[in-house]
């Protein structure tokens, strides 16, 4: 589904966040990507995205490079990206009135088509608010609801276009605790529903752990390697109130205060270092 080969990409005058990094995910997988800030975390989203293209390397989505942002790839921010002018239905129905603009339209040979489809309907809009839980504010304007109910039409508006490739960044973070439990329940059941594979980044450890199957673990940059942990019982029912779960996060925690104490050992050891005198 995702596969990124021998990817370097540094942006500009600053030293690389990825270094010949590779790493790659299978169609229908729930991955969580974990790390310091300043690690890469939302930079390996925007690559995967076509927002960022690398130095070096290759990052393929369905075996086809990506130059451009993608139809089949749904992009979940932490700040919703809503219209503030348009309602609820409206900035849900964006993605069918894009496609049906672009009708009859593809992309260059060999690439990603760009477009949304365009056969979406206003029945399918109506579909995923009522999935969502939305319907009933579906003439209200993004300035009239709260931050879970904005996050909902936001997920709506991508589930619309139906992808099969979901990519989220941190979009839980700003949310309290109990709106943001109730959204990651609801992208679990989402994904089982639709099989959609799932990017989820996250600076939450708990978070990490009860949204990914697998978990990539970045450090500070450069990344060179993929540190991968493994995490089935994801998604299952009652997982959080289980002792496995905390012993995840646990293991979790220990692998990235490792990677902080390795990081600072090193520069520790490099500071101290007897230099030669000149």
């Amino acid at each position: 589904m995702v596969v990124i080969e021998s990817l370097t990409f540094a942006y500009p005058t600053q030293p690389p966040v990825f270094q010949a990094f590779s790493w790659q995910a299978a169609a229908g997988e729930a991955w969580a990507v974990i790390g310091p800030s300043g690690c890469g975390k939302s930079t390996l989203l925007y690559l995967i995205a076509g927002l960022r293209q690398p130095s070096a390397g290759r990052v393929r989505v369905d075996g086809q490079p990506v130059p451009r942002p993608r139809a089949g790839t749904g992009l979940i921010l932490q700040d919703y990206g809503l219209l503030p002018w348009a309602t609820v239905w409206d900035n849900v129905a964006l993605v069918m009135r894009m496609g049906h603009l672009y009708r009859g339209k593809t992309g260059a040979r060999d690439e990603p088509r760009p477009y949304p489809r365009p056969d979406i309907t206003a029945d399918q809009v109506d579909h995923w608010l009522v999935r969502l839980g939305i319907a009933e504010l579906r003439d209200k304007y993004p300035g009239q609801i709260s931050g879970g109910q904005r996050q909902r039409t936001a997920i709506a508006r991508s589930l619309l276009q139906q992808p099969n490739l979901l990519l989220m960044d941190e979009p839980f973070s700003s949310l309290d605790a109990l709106t943001r439990e109730d959204l990651q329940r609801l992208t679990v059941e989402l994904r089982q529903e639709t099989g959609v594979t799932t990017v989820a980044v996250t600076h939450n450890i708990e978070e990490a752990v009860y949204l990914g199957q697998r978990i990539l673990v970045l450090g500070r940059p450069p990344n060179t390697d993929a540190r991968v942990i493994e995490n089935p019982a994801a998604g299952d029912p009652g997982y959080r109130g289980q002792p496995a779960y905390w012993q995840k996060c646990a293991e979790l925690r220990e692998a990235l205060g490792g990677d902080e104490r390795r990081k600072t050992k090193d520069e520790l050891l490099s500071s101290t270092a007897v230099r030669p005198s000149s």
